[in-house]
């Protein structure tokens, strides 16, 4: 049963990314700008900790909003890799160097302050209209918020994508981390009790 989830999982997650990567490069442009105006609705407290994520091939830049919510007083962190489990946030800062992170991104350096966020911006290749989302498919994001759960800072989370990833259903596992806010081209999505 398992394995039938995970290759479901696999194929959705082909295909939302086959309609993402044929959505016109200008008008992915103009529809990340456009989630700017999100930022009035995503409410940051002044010092508050935001992760973000630089984009890779044809994901939402993200970057008008976060620097959106900069302006608002966040503190700005991205993601670090630090080995094939491991990924921690560092914080960003606007004119420190930036190194390759690995898959295309660009971050701070390791001499970046390792942040724990409070509100977490993050990427996906497929979700549905209860929340459930689908990764790329490593589990990084999953295995950091379950870390800064168990250690009782369990952050609002904000799933980032186009409303063309969402697919009718995503099958269930264990370990799935739900995603109670989702932001496309359409606004900012919140979902009720999960099924």
């Amino acid at each position: 049963m398992e394995g039938d989830s995970r290759t479901l999982k696999k194929e959705l997650r082909r295909e939302a990314l086959a309609r993402r990567d044929a959505l016109d490069e200008r008008w992915r442009i103009e529809a990340s700008l456009g989630m700017v105006e999100a930022a009035e609705k995503i409410t940051v407290e002044p010092g508050e900790i935001v992760s973000g994520f630089w984009p890779m091939r044809s994901e939402v830049d993200i970057r008008p909003l976060m620097f959106a919510l900069n302006e608002k007083g966040a503190r700005l962190c991205v993601p670090a890799i630090l080995d094939k489990t491991t990924m921690v946030f560092r914080e960003l800062v606007r004119g420190a160097p930036m190194v390759e992170m690995g898959f295309g991104t660009r971050g701070p350096g390791a001499e970046a302050e390792v942040l724990d966020p409070s509100l977490m911006l993050v990427p996906l290749a497929a979700f549905d209209r209860r929340g459930h989302r689908i990764g790329y498919g490593a589990g990084y994001y999953d295995r950091a918020i379950a870390r800064l759960q168990d250690a009782g800072r369990a952050p609002r989370l904000v799933g980032i994508a186009f409303d063309c990833q969402e697919v009718p259903l995503v099958p269930n596992e264990w370990h799935d981390v739900i995603i109670p806010e989702i932001l496309t081209e359409s606004g900012l999505r919140r979902f009720g009790p999960q099924i």
